[in-house]
């Protein structure tokens, strides 16, 4: 018998005296996550964005817990999961409902309640929170200015607590690195009785804009891994790397060499070993007339990669490469 397979035997056996038999909705589908975890929504007092982030031991947490939409709000819905409460709860506040009312007409047809474990944060910064009293133990919950954090099945009681604290304290953070901090700190705290196996960080704009393809601002997952939370903080730190790059590369379109410098460094020194972020920076060194530099960093990366040298050569063709083909010899000809 399979773990899941163990989930549904103990909610027949504690939890289906508990249901009405009249109702006509069930408690519990198979096709349902039992995402027993620990989780935050948040919003940032400075910018607006909004955040939700979760660790469970399950499988793609990410796909069930979380849920955000710019301009609009964040929800969490965990424990035995009830995923139409993020799609639903979104469009309530839409509707131009409160974070209270959204929870409350959630609850209100919901079968299900008491083993629900639910929060949501409006574009206002208004949160509101449910735990259900079937919840799994250690379960409980907790609000803050703008923020709350909530959990259920954990190894100590002390998880909400030790997450709000975290998360309090680390104000000076960038806000998605704030949020995960308040992960980490309910690791610390024990986190999920039964281990870990995923997580994930949606941050989204606290106002839609015309684009809203860019309104997600950050959309990380850790579907299975064995030390999910050191891998969202590295995958957040790629992220990072990589807005670097961007800028470096919007420097370099302006004509602004040192300032395109500077970017790219910033984004080598947080992810060194990536040899793509180096490539670029080298190849924009070189359309800048500063062959010798980008001389300088290519002949390694030819040498731990050849199929970098292959790229070069066909660089020039579309306009990425720009050097007179005496530089381009000279770059192609590097041992």
């Amino acid at each position: 018998m399979n773990r899941k397979h163990l989930f549904l035997l103990f909610l027949l056996v504690v939890y289906l005296p508990y249901v009405p038999r009249t109702a006509t909705a069930q408690v519990y589908r198979a096709t349902d996550p039992l995402a027993h975890t620990f989780s935050i929504v948040a919003r940032d007092p400075q910018t607006g964005d909004m955040a939700v982030a979760v660790q469970s031991h399950w499988f793609s947490v990410g796909t069930s817990v979380s849920w955000g939409e710019a301009g609009v709000g964040v929800v969490a819905t965990q424990s035995f999961t009830n995923k139409s409460f993020g799609m639903r709860g979104l469009a309530l506040l839409k509707s131009g409902k409160t974070a209270q009312q959204a929870l409350d007409e959630l609850l209100r047809t919901d079968e299900g309640r008491d083993v629900r474990q639910v929060a949501i944060l409006d574009a206002q910064g208004s949160v509101a929170t449910h735990t259900g009293k079937k919840c799994v133990d250690m379960a409980g919950q907790q609000q803050g200015n703008q923020f709350s954090v909530q959990a259920n099945m954990m190894l100590t009681n002390t998880v909400p607590t030790a997450m709000a604290n975290a998360y309090e304290q680390n104000a000076k953070l960038p806000f998605a690195e704030r949020v995960v901090a308040s992960l980490e700190a309910a690791q610390a705290a024990g986190g999920d009785i039964r281990g870990r196996q995923s997580a994930a960080l949606l941050v989204v704009r606290g106002k839609a804009t015309d684009a809203p393809w860019d309104d997600r601002l950050i959309d990380l997952r850790v579907d299975d891994s064995a030390e999910p939370l050191k891998e969202l903080a590295r995958l957040l730190r790629l992220r990072r790397a990589y807005e670097h790059m961007n800028a470096g590369d919007l420097a370099v379109e302006k004509n602004d060499v040192p300032g395109a410098i500077r970017e790219y460094q910033a984004a080598e020194k947080l992810f060194p070993d990536n040899l793509e972020m180096k490539y670029w920076h080298a190849i924009s060194l070189a359309n800048k007339q500063q062959v010798p530099a980008a001389l300088k960093m290519l002949q390694p990366i030819f040498k731990q990669d050849p199929n970098w040298r292959t790229l070069t050569q066909r660089l020039p063709k579309v306009g990425l490469l720009t050097v007179s083909n005496a530089e381009l010899k000279q770059i192609l000809a590097l041992p």
